[in-house]
């Protein structure tokens, strides 16, 4: 029977049978469930208005009009969000439940067209008429049943979720009408199709729709059946876990981006790798680590790994560079702003950005800060920084002992990371920024590796343009980094590493500087930290010379710094507890706030003494002064013995052996009545704190001689200086900080090595004024001098 047939046949039965009318219950139900005829369902109603018209149906006949909702997102939908044809149905049985919704069994009965939708009572009923089937008979009605049943066998096979007594319920059903809607009602689909299918009274029709729609399915179902197999052997029997996530990732490759924008991390990598600006060789490798992010679980540890790898590839400056603003005035003004004194660093320092400004180059020499704590190495670097426009990043060297804290660890472990110079890079967000490698000189070496040798191709202008870290593993370009190191001790920087950097020295304060600092940066600073102001906290200069001499050892102001803290955290506490309104701090009342005296710098001596020898000593906390002594005694063995106590390091000993020798050799020349065969003891006071070096040859020697001739040494006079066996006297370092240690305990005259000459135009005006040098070539120009 055709379709025209078909519709000559619906209409002839409207007439012939007319359709039956009446009025029931409206049940509303959303989702992409619909209920078709001659299928029982099982619902779970929660809305008052479902709630209130099974109610109603169950009071009177047991019958209601189940209706889809077009709009699904309406809680209270109006008669205008309701389908025109529904499903009239029998309440089968009905099971409240603790949370006031009920679960209800329906009957499908018919299909019903609605004339017209009432709202009473808070739910809705609705007048409608039945809708009689057209039906069909004949050999194709035949085929597409059979075909319609055979298809959905085989797309149960295939993984379509269908209760097994349903498979055998269709194979029993004659009726087209009824399998048609059976079949409906366990096809997936939204709400709109099976609506579609529910409204078509035209068997035959349905039964066609219904076949295009299993072949369809069929298709998914064969697609997924792939994918999964696919997906199954590329994750192996250990790892089905993932099968879901690993699903949708082949989905998305089998179907292409629909619509062109990110389906998954990768694909955001790639946009990110696009625009960090990295190069071409190092962004395929970086292409290879995303392919294999693709391959990976997503939760594995291997994922964890090449995720953070990306991360970090992505992010480092590749080619940001900031633009330097280099203007030598400027930076002089911001030298002189921040730093009062080191004359000499700073006219090296602006040589430096004289030849940067001028020739616009990258490259420049690896700057090595070398001298005591406290003196501004580390400040100076930041105000480098801001004249150049640069960013500041610093990098504390000391103490580390590990290759990897330069290099970075091997990706091979979990929660490994890039070593602190790509670090550096990532924080200060350019590759041109200036670096300041604190503290240098405390490095330390183990069997994790030697950091030292790591840094030596950081800092090396000629190969730094392909540093390679052992995390990127990829050459990155550190020759637009300008690095400054700082140190304590020049000596204890390897050779190799030395010989890359130029060394400029800063000079430790003299007291006059301190007393300066003191009074116009540090103490407006601390009062204004304080809460205070200069008319509430008064510290007069002798005072601040007092703190400088009493509290404070140090070649820096760092401690000074803390002493006048704590004055004005005194003075901010009597003012607060209402004591005063104001402080003055004098020589007097300093003790109470600061408490005793915790220095002696070294004085001079009172008298002459035989034996005793003023010494000048250098440190990394400055210059000061010392007393050798020397005692002879009779021998108690056979052979005379030498002893040196004063924690004394080797090569003092040797120093002091030195000068023994030529005391023995030379001895008719200083005591031509005695015989130098006693026993020696050569003591260094202060012997908790560890002493060496060469400059001590001449002291030592100055005191044998003394101790051995009986004539004592001039209580004003200091000398520093090597001896050699023959006698010579040799250059030493540090002549600045001795010196002024020498002045500031009240020494007339100095003895220096005549090698050391040149270094008395490091000298402030007011040493080279108050005291007396005399430069020794010999042992004999030395005892000219020193012996009374």
């Amino acid at each position: 029977m055709g379709k025209a047939e078909a519709m000559a046949r619906a209409k002839q039965l409207l007439v012939e049978e007319p359709p039956m009318v009446g009025t029931v219950p409206v049940l509303p139900i959303r989702g992409d469930t619909v209920h078709f005829p001659g299928v029982i369902q099982t619902l779970l109603i929660g809305r008052d208005m479902s709630v209130k018209a099974l109610q109603q149906a169950i009071r009177k006949d047991r019958e209601t009009l189940v209706v889809g909702q077009r709009d699904q997102s309406q809680d209270e939908p109006a008669s205008d969000d309701l389908f025109g044809i529904g499903t009239l149905s029998e309440v089968l049985h009905v099971l409240p439940l603790p949370d006031g919704t009920m679960r209800v069994v329906l009957r499908g009965m018919g299909r019903a067209r609605v004339h017209k939708f009432s709202f009473r009572g808070g739910s809705f009923t609705a007048k409608y008429e039945i809708m009689p089937e057209v039906e069909a008979r004949g050999e194709q009605v035949e085929a597409l049943m059979r075909e319609c049943v055979s298809t959905f066998q085989t797309a149960a096979n295939l993984g379509l979720q269908v209760p097994p007594e349903v498979m055998e319920t269709l194979a029993s059903i004659d009726d087209a009408g009824h399998l048609a809607d059976m079949v409906a009602h366990h096809l997936p689909g939204t709400a709109n199709v099976k609506q579609s299918l529910l409204e078509d009274v035209f068997v035959e029709s349905r039964l066609e729709r219904l076949v295009k729609l299993l072949a369809k399915e069929m298709q998914v179902l064969e697609l997924q059946a792939s994918l999964r197999s696919k997906v199954e052997r590329e994750l192996g029997q250990t790892q089905r876990e993932y099968y879901l996530r690993e699903q949708l990732k082949a989905i998305q490759a089998e179907l292409g981006s629909v619509d062109g924008t990110l389906s998954d991390e990768g694909e955001e990598y790639r946009v990110k790798l696009e625009t960090s600006g990295m190069g071409l060789e190092n962004a395929e490798r970086a292409l290879q680590e995303i392919k294999r992010l693709e391959r990976a679980p997503s939760s594995s540890p291997e994922a964890l790994v090449i995720r953070n790898y990306l991360d970090w590839l992505v992010t480092l400056p590749w080619d940001k560079t900031s633009v330097d603003r280099i203007d030598v005035k400027k930076a002089a003004r911001i030298l002189d702003r921040d730093h009062y004194g080191l004359a000499k660093v700073k006219d090296r320092i602006l040589d430096f950005l004289a030849v940067r400004q001028l020739s616009q180059s990258l490259r420049g020499p690896i700057l090595c800060f070398v001298g005591p704590p406290g003196v501004g190495k580390t400040s100076i670097g930041r105000s480098i920084a801001e004249s150049m426009g640069r960013e500041f990043h610093r990098i504390s060297l000391g103490g580390v002992r590990d290759e990897a804290e330069i290099r970075g660890h091997r990706r091979t472990y979990i929660g490994s990371m890039p070593g602190r110079l790509i670090q550096g890079l990532k924080q200060t967000g350019t590759r041109n920024p200036v670096f300041m490698l604190d503290e240098i000189d405390k490095m330390t070496s183990d069997l994790r590796g030697d950091p030292t040798s790591a840094l030596l191709e950081a800092l090396d202008p000629e190969q730094n343009a392909q540093f390679s870290d052992h995390y990127i593993e990829m050459p990155f370009d550190l020759s637009g980094v300008m690095f400054i190191t700082t140190a304590n001790l020049l000596e204890n920087i390897p050779h190799a590493l030395r010989d890359r950097m130029e060394v400029i020295r800063f000079p430790s304060y003299t007291e006059e500087e301190k007393l300066y600092i003191a009074a116009n940066y540090l103490l407006p600073k601390k009062v204004k930290e304080h809460g205070l102001n200069k008319d509430q906290v008064k510290v007069a200069k002798p005072v601040l010379q007092s703190i400088v001499r009493g509290y404070t050892r140090e070649a820096g102001v760092r401690s000074l710094d803390r002493e006048v803290a704590t004055v004005c955290r005194k003075a901010a506490r009597q003012i607060a507890e209402g004591v005063t309104d104001s402080v003055v701090v004098t020589k007097e009342n300093l003790g109470e706030a600061l408490g005793k005296q915790r220095f002696r710098h070294g004085v001079r001596g009172e008298k002459n003494e035989i034996g005793a020898v003023t010494g000048l000593v250098y440190s990394e906390y400055g210059g000061d002064i010392l007393t050798i002594e020397v005692s002879l005694t009779e021998p108690y063995g056979e052979h005379p013995e030498v002893q040196l106590t004063g924690s004394l390091g080797d090569v003092m000993k040797e120093s002091a052996m030195a000068a023994t020798t030529y005391v023995r050799a030379n001895q008719t020349q200083f005591n031509p009545d005695k015989p130098f065969n006693m026993d020696l003891h050569v003591h260094v006071p202060e012997g908790a704190v560890p002493k060496d070096g060469p400059s001590a040859g001449v002291t030592i020697l100055t005191a044998l001689v003394s101790a051995f001739s009986g004539r004592p040494v001039r209580r004003d006079v200091a000398m520093t200086g090597e001896i050699t066996l023959r006698g010579k006297v040799l250059p030493i370092g540090g002549v600045r900080e001795k010196v002024l240690a020498a002045h500031r305990a009240g020494i007339k005259h100095v003895i220096l090595p005549e090698g050391n000459r040149v270094d008395l135009d490091d000298l402030p005006e007011a040493a080279r004024r108050d005291l007396t040098f005399h430069f020794a070539r010999t042992a004999d120009d030395v005892l000219k001098v020193a012996l009374a």
